[in-house]
């Protein structure tokens, strides 16, 4: 009997400490979730995106120029565009434009059918040969004087002028449209801050956003704006002016 009186003895007293030990426990972390809590709402945060933009004048040409050549024979085709390819690049060569700066951009070689003789397959009557060059170039301002030289050593094809940003320049311009964007959000959180009677003490996150030049539409020139008027002047060629934007997204944090 006195055995069984101090077996549940100790049950009750091991139960009460279990028990105690919990309440203790669960005390401290409810307070600790308390001023959790509390420390949330003290850090009082105003979401502001900053924007600033520039026009810039575009630093760098992207130009495709071509020839073609057409001839019943595949091989007086390729000979004939060859020879004019080799000079219109070694005339170009000449104008300034280093072997760096041009390269291949494509080359084809298209069997002419007249299908009028031959409804079903076309009667094979030649052979059209294109050969096409790129250039790429910071020389934005020579581009008119090269496209004349190119049509008049015999490119019948100026497919496409584009004019952009280099990356060096972009670069440039996006740490100043940074600073500008992160000074726009301040002031704008330094605006709503006061409205509300508090003030900005700190940041909390901030994104930058990339930025992306808006680019104008390519410029192309067709061979018939050329071929009546071999010796007018070169074409005005206008680079413009291309716009660039930047956007920070900040979370500041506002005390009092």
């Amino acid at each position: 009997m006195t055995l069984q009186i101090s077996l549940r003895v100790s049950i009750i007293v091991a139960t009460t400490f279990f028990i105690l030990g919990f309440l203790i426990y669960s005390f401290n972390i409810g307070e600790n979730h308390v001023q959790a809590q509390s420390a949330a709402f003290d850090n009082k945060t105003l979401y502001v995106t900053g924007s600033a933009s520039t026009q810039t004048k575009p630093d760098k040409i992207t130009m495709s120029l071509g020839v073609e050549t057409t001839n019943t024979k595949a091989k007086s085709a390729l000979v004939a565009n060859s020879e004019l390819m080799d000079k219109i690049v070694n005339a170009l060569k000449i104008a300034g434009i280093k072997v760096n700066e041009t390269s291949t951009s494509s080359f084809t070689i298209t069997p002419n059918r007249d299908y009028s003789l031959d409804k079903s397959q076309g009667k094979l009557i030649g052979f059209t040969v294109r050969n096409s060059i790129m250039i790429n170039s910071e020389n934005v301002n020579n581009v008119p004087d090269w496209i004349d030289i190119a049509v008049s050593s015999g490119a019948n094809n100026v497919d496409s002028i584009y004019f952009s940003i280099s990356d060096q320049k972009l670069d440039e311009i996006k740490k100043q449209l940074i600073k500008q964007a992160i000074s726009n959000a301040r002031a704008k959180a330094d605006v709503a801050a006061s409205e509300l009677g508090l003030k900005v003490v700190g940041v909390r996150t901030i994104n930058i956003d990339q930025a992306t030049p808006i680019f104008n539409g390519p410029t192309s020139y067709a061979l018939e704006s050329f071929k009546n008027e071999p010796s007018a002047a070169s074409p005005p060629i206008l680079t413009g002016e291309q716009q660039i934007s930047m956007n920070v997204n900040v979370v500041f944090l506002m005390g009092e």
